[in-house]
């Protein structure tokens, strides 16, 4: 038997975790760790590196070195040289063998980041205090994409633009067993994609518990399974994700009000749900409720998407009140009531009840429980990290990124910011350049833009030339008999550079990553004109629009060139 001393372990959990530890190093046949000895004592096999041995303990946070022996020792790896975990490294040039980085989530930028440092060399402790995988794949994009899969389904059969030759037939919609199929697939998801993933990561240390900074060098783990363990890094990312934001509306506190957790999770369907909201998650999921059979009502204190172009808006808003959704522009509730399952909320206008109520007023970052001050790491007003484009905070050594900071809450965001991140931590240099990014908004028809809007353009100082294509002149629409919606063109005036484009049209997430890429290489609006588009797709409608600048398309043929 050989010997390490280990100073940190505070109870008897400690001890099982470095023991766990050890015996997954290579080589390591057998280890006996002591709390109250503060020693791990343990067989080798020959050739096992110090090194590895005292990795693995200093990668949970503890400090240790190998006991003092009277000599070398080749043979059964045994070592009598005194090697201590080191403090925080310094390091230059792409590449950080030895180096740990603690890392404060498990979602999007969490895992990016933990995957790319580790092919840079470092170790990471990843510390998640719920359920592995963040919010996207548990309760975000992944069941609502579902969700609003199946309620487009559900519409289809109950009505579309080829009733007439396709009698619809009212679905019966079985909310108990498209939930079950939700949840397959969420769980099938984060197994493979999260949980395998850092299972089989041997230089990934997860600790399921709540992490709070001791310094600018230590956190405090609260485990989830008893006790506390401290750990000590080189670099930390915080990556800890956003949580629903609640507005203080008079009673709601004393009511069983959903947020878009709850009803992703909800086993039935209400029969009147009113949608406090007026963003991206509560048109999402008032139309797929509405859908599936519910009577919605939506409460916008302004009006639907009002940060977008009013078109847009406008445009959403006509769809929905088709579909018999209400939608109550410049309305708050001054007070909600819950009485024998009921919810009533009292309007201007009198009041509305309905059996649900989902709040989506946006979301709050997941900073308050970190003790932040305690490294230095300061928030805005909204108690958002501030992070540079380098995801760097104002606290040396420590780095954040995804929705806990002051960038666009996009779970595409979280993992390039992540990469990144990780890149910077282990001695790269490597920025997020956020001026040209692509956004969905997966209600029916979608809304997606990029770049400019004609509004925040002329707010930059930049004169604008914008062209207004309506779907009724793509023939993908006219095909598809559902020409709902637009393309807009934003260019700079006299050069045609091509600045934004804002899209309502059906399956319009996916034109607009063409779009994206004509902005980030510079394209003017007669360069889109000129390219080759395949016909009866929805992507050609960029090509009729940015050909709407030097001509009529009315006056064309069907595929003009």
């Amino acid at each position: 038997m050989t010997q390490l001393d280990i100073t940190g372990m505070t109870c008897e959990s400690c001890a099982a975790h470095v023991k766990h530890a050890l015996e997954q190093v290579p080589g390591v046949r057998a280890a006996e760790v002591s709390y109250a000895q503060g020693s791990a004592r343990f067989a080798l096999d020959a050739g096992v590196s110090p090194d590895a041995l005292i990795a693995a303990v200093t990668g949970l946070g503890y400090r240790a070195r190998l006991a003092d022996t009277p000599s070398r020792q080749t043979q059964g790896g045994f070592l009598g040289t005194v090697r201590e975990s080191a403090p925080p490294k310094a390091i230059s040039g792409h590449g950080a063998r030895g180096l740990h980085i603690a890392i404060l989530g498990s979602g999007a930028a969490a895992m990016a980041a933990a995957l790319k440092a580790t092919e840079d060399g470092a170790r990471v402790t990843l510390i998640e205090r719920g359920t592995l995988g963040g919010t996207c794949v548990n309760v975000g994009c992944v069941p609502s994409k579902i969700l609003i899969r199946a309620a487009h389904i559900a519409h289809l059969r109950r009505v579309s633009p080829f009733d007439i030759g396709l009698p619809p037939t009212p679905p019966t919609v079985l909310r108990e067993r498209l939930l079950a199929q939700q949840r397959s697939r969420v769980d099938e998801l984060r197994q493979c994609k999260y949980e395998s993933v850092l299972a089989g990561n041997p230089h990934i240390t997860v600790l399921h518990g709540e992490a709070r900074f001791r310094d600018g060098h230590s956190l405090t783990v609260r485990l989830n399974a008893g006790g506390e363990q401290m750990v000590a890094f080189d670099r930390c990312l915080i990556a800890t994700g956003a949580s629903a934001a609640v507005p203080p509306i008079p009673g709601i506190e004393d009511t069983p009000y959903w947020t878009s957790t709850e009803a992703l999770a909800s086993n039935a369907i209400p029969e009147r749900l009113a949608v406090i909201g007026s963003s991206v998650v509560s048109v999402e999921i008032a139309q797929a409720f509405a859908r599936l059979g519910s009577r919605v009502t939506i409460l916008a204190r302004s009006t639907l998407l009002f940060r977008e172009d009013p078109a847009i808006g406008e445009a959403l808003t006509a769809a929905f009140r088709a579909e018999d959704i209400e939608v109550l522009e410049h309305t708050e509730a001054s007070r909600i009531t819950h009485r024998d399952g009921e919810f009533m909320l009292t309007i201007p206008s009198g009041e509305r009840r309905a059996e649900r109520l989902l709040i989506a007023t946006g979301r709050a970052p997941n900073t308050r429980s970190l003790a932040l001050e305690a490294a230095g790491v300061a928030l805005n007003g909204q108690g958002a990290i501030q992070v540079d484009s380098t995801m760097r905070t104002c606290a040396e050594g420590i780095y954040a990124a995804g929705d806990c900071t002051d960038q666009p809450q996009f779970v595409y965001v979280a993992a390039a910011a992540g990469t990144r991140a990780a890149i910077n931590m282990t001695g790269g240099d490597a920025t997020l350049d956020l001026t040209t990014l692509p956004r969905v908004i997966f209600t029916d028809p979608q809304v997606a833009t990029v770049g400019f809007s004609e509004q925040a353009a002329h707010h930059q100082g930049i004169e604008t030339d914008c062209r207004t294509l309506t779907l009724d002149n793509v023939p993908r629409a006219l095909v598809n008999f559902d020409t709902r919606g637009f393309i807009k063109m934003v260019a700079e005036a006299g050069t045609g550079r091509l600045l934004g484009v804002q899209a309502v049209a059906p399956e319009a997430g996916e034109l607009i990553q063409a779009a994206a890429l004509a902005i980030h290489h510079r394209m003017t609006v007669t360069d889109l004109s000129s390219q080759l588009f395949p016909y009866l797709t929805m992507v050609e409608g960029l090509k009729l629009a940015a050909q709407t600048f030097s001509k009529d398309v009315k006056q064309l043929s069907c595929c003009a060139g």
